[in-house]
Order: C-alpha cells, then structure tokens, then sequence
C-alpha cells in the first residue's frame, strides 16, 4: 500500500457502518463510557466538518467533528479520530486533523477542543485548556484536554461544562 492510494473525502452516510466498526476495533465496548461520548449523544456531528480515508473502496480511518458550548464559548469536538491498525503511523489521522481543522475555520468555527494526548496533536496546533476552565460530563484526565484556536481568545471563552451546542440549556445564552 501507497499512500498515494489512500483518498480522503467528506463523511457521508453510506460510511456509518464502516466507521462503527473502526472505532469499536480502536476503543473497544469502553468508548461509550468516555466523556466526549457522552457530549456526542447531545446531537448530530458535522457531516461537512468530518472525513474518512479511504483505501481500495474500504474506510481505513475517519475523524468526526460536533458543534459544542461550555459557557460563553463555541467550539467544534474533534473527535473520534481513528485509523485501522495497518494503516498507523503514515500521518494519515494527521491529514484527517487538519482536514478538519481547515473545514473548522472555513465555517467560522473559533475554536477546536479535544480529549487527546499532547505529544500526537501538540504538533498540529493543540495546546493544554487550563485545568478548571472546562468540565466534562464525565471523568477524564485533565491534562488531556486540548484546544486549538482559529480565533486568538476563544478558548479562553470557553468555561464551564461542556455541551454538545444542542443541549444548551433555555436559561443559557444561544
């Protein structure tokens, strides 16, 4: 395998399946536990915002993007992002990143956040949320929480719990 073999395209329903099947080979029966999980059960991700890679007509990795507030702060979730074992370490999730970094911006997204590890997305823009700034509806290490901003300033909006952007509460502001 080349990667001049592998296209990327924009998520589309008929790629559900497949996906499915990548984040269970990734994360396994416990990412239904994960803080960003249960974000992501507040709505729909962004279909024009995620994209999958492909390989011989099969999804070989995929990165999801969802709307969210915390506080006065919007922000997109990366996240999962997921690559088939076989097809690890060839920058291929760091291409889908960026993908998605870029269609962020282009919508007039302020910022980026994920759960993730510093040494991997460090590099592609992620810097640590200062601890305390934001909570998740359920545990996760602190130090894990990352963001990347499109807009200078507009991780700093960002505080308080964390929601997916269609559970904002009726006494909240839009």
């Amino acid at each position: 395998m080349s990667l001049a073999d592998v296209t990327y395209l924009p998520e589309t329903p008929a790629h559900d399946p497949e996906i499915e099947l990548i984040n269970e080979e990734a994360f396994g029966p416990g990412r239904f536990a994960r803080a960003a999980y249960k974000i992501r059960e507040g709505g729909p991700h962004e279909r024009d915002l995620s994209f999958v890679a492909m390989n011989g007509g099969t999804v070989i990795a995929s990165v999801r993007m969802t709307r969210i507030k915390a506080g006065s702060g919007k922000a997109m979730l990366l996240g999962p992002l997921a690559v088939r074992p076989a097809f690890k370490n060839l920058g291929i999730g760091r291409k889908l990143v960026a993908m998605a970094l870029e269609a962020a911006a282009q919508v007039g997204s302020p910022c980026v956040i994920l759960v993730g590890d510093e040494p991997y997305y460090g590099p592609l823009g992620f810097k640590r949320i200062p601890r305390g700034q934001i909570a998740m509806p359920r545990p996760v290490d602190l130090d894990r929480l990352l963001a990347h901003e499109i807009e200078p300033g507009a991780a700093a909006r960002l505080t308080g719990m964390v929601h997916h952007a269609d559970q904002v509460g009726v006494g909240e502001p839009a």
